[in-house]
């Protein structure tokens, strides 16, 4: 099994700007690395050996860093020359990929996840789509995951507040989801790709409890100072089994 994906490290970051100004996203410090260092050094530690990084804003910041290999992962690159948004970002890095399926995740969300297990299950499922999504106590700042078993059939992006199902940020495709999409300007992945695609796709949810932490907000961009660097200190359990890269 050979584990493949694309890191989505361009968006603007409107919400930090005052925090780490001059930088893109991904590359916010968190105790003196960047967050995709440790995001990558996860990935890397769960078997992944090829990443394709969709860069945009600053996105020379990302590729002067991170070179063509970091630890045991090859890096390549896709440079979007103007906002595509999450859904054109990744179709324009799609090429890349040498796998079938390939996943997809976002460049400022960390979950602690068994990619090898999710990548089983689909195979299994013969799926087109998989998502991972994670329980939270209040689903109102991500949106609702609307189940049927284990089939997410709806996304629902404002969600009365309270405890359920969020997609953490984490999707595994296989190419055939993508046939036939076509789009002249920017879309979401999410919104423009994934929804409309659920309700004619072989989808699968894959549930997880494994530390999930989002930076976009300055304020959990401060809690993962404490929670990404130090997660014996943080008290969290990483329950997919991998070690931690602040280990």
């Amino acid at each position: 099994m050979r584990l493949e994906g694309i890191v989505l490290a361009g968006g603007l970051g409107t919400r930090l700007r005052d925090t780490v100004p001059g930088l893109p996203k991904p590359m916010a410090p968190i105790a003196g690395r960047p967050f995709l260092a440790y995001l990558l050094g996860y990935l890397g530690a769960a078997g992944f050996d090829h990443i394709v990084l969709s860069i945009g804003h600053l996105g020379t910041t990302i590729s002067d860093y991170f070179g063509d290999r970091y630890r045991n992962i090859d890096i390549s690159y896709a440079l979007e020359s103007s906002p595509l948004g999450t859904g054109g970002a990744t179709l324009g890095a799609m090429g890349q990929c040498r796998e079938n399926p390939f996943f997809v995740i976002n460049g400022d969300t960390f979950l602690a996840h068994d990619y090898k297990a999710m990548h089983a299950r689909h195979m299994a499922a013969r799926a087109n789509f998989s998502m991972a999504i994670r329980d939270v106590e209040d689903v109102s700042r991500y949106g609702r995951v609307v189940l049927e078993g284990d089939t997410p059939v709806r996304l629902e992006e404002k969600s009365a507040a309270g405890p359920g199902w969020v997609n953490a940020g984490v999707y595994l495709f296989d190419r055939s989801f993508f046939a036939g999409l076509h789009f002249d300007g920017p879309c979401s992945l999410e919104r423009d790709i994934i929804a409309p695609g659920l309700s004619r796709a072989n989808n699968r949810a894959f549930a997880t409890s494994g530390y999930f932490i989002d930076i976009g907000v300055p304020a959990d961009y401060q809690r993962a100072q404490v929670e990404l660097a130090n997660p014996i200190q943080a008290g969290h359990t990483n329950t997919s089994g991998i070690p931690h890269p602040a280990a």
